[in-house]
C-alpha cells in the first residue's frame, strides 16, 4: 500500500507526459552511464522483455533514449541515453525533489536514515531468484 501512495504522488509530481517507468529506466541509464541490453534492462527491473520493450520505444519515440545494434552481436540492441533524456530525468528529478524533501522533513530524517539501511536488504531479499 505505502508503494503504491508513493508511485501515485511521485508519478502526478513528474513533468507530464513522463511515467515513473520512464523516469525510472532514465535515471538508471544516468547512473550506470554505460550501454545496456533491453534484456539486462528488464532483468534489472524485473520485468518481462515486452514491458521493457514497450518502455524502450515509448523513450525512444520521445528521443529520450537511442537504441543502436550491438557491434559484437548483431542479434542484441544496445540503449543508451541520450542528451534529451539526460535533461528529462534532470527535470524529473527537480519536479520530485521537493516532494521528497517534504516528506522526509515530516517523517524526520533520522528516522528515514535509520530505514534505508533495511529498504535495501529487503530489495536485494526479494530480488533474489532462487
Amino acid at each position: 500500500m505505502a508503494d503504491q501512495l508513493a508511485r501515485n504522488r511521485l508519478g502526478k509530481a513528474l513533468p507530464k507526459g513522463m511515467e515513473l517507468s520512464h523516469f525510472s529506466v532514465l535515471n538508471h541509464l544516468a547512473n550506470v552511464n554505460e550501454p545496456r541490453s533491453p534484456a539486462r534492462l528488464a532483468e534489472v527491473f524485473h520485468l518481462t522483455r515486452g514491458a521493457m520493450t514497450n518502455t524502450l520505444h515509448k523513450l525512444e519515440w520521445a528521443g529520450h533514449i537511442h537504441v543502436t545494434p550491438d557491434w559484437d552481436d548483431a542479434r542484441r540492441k544496445q540503449v543508451v541515453i541520450s542528451p534529451s533524456g539526460r535533461a528529462a530525468r534532470d527535470a524529473a528529478i527537480d519536479a520530485i525533489t521537493p516532494l521528497i524533501a517534504e516528506t522526509v522533513q515530516a517523517i524526520g530524517s533520522e528516522k528515514v536514515k535509520a530505514t534505508l539501511p533495511v529498504l535495501r536488504e529487503l530489495r536485494l531479499s526479494l530480488g533474489r531468484s532462487d
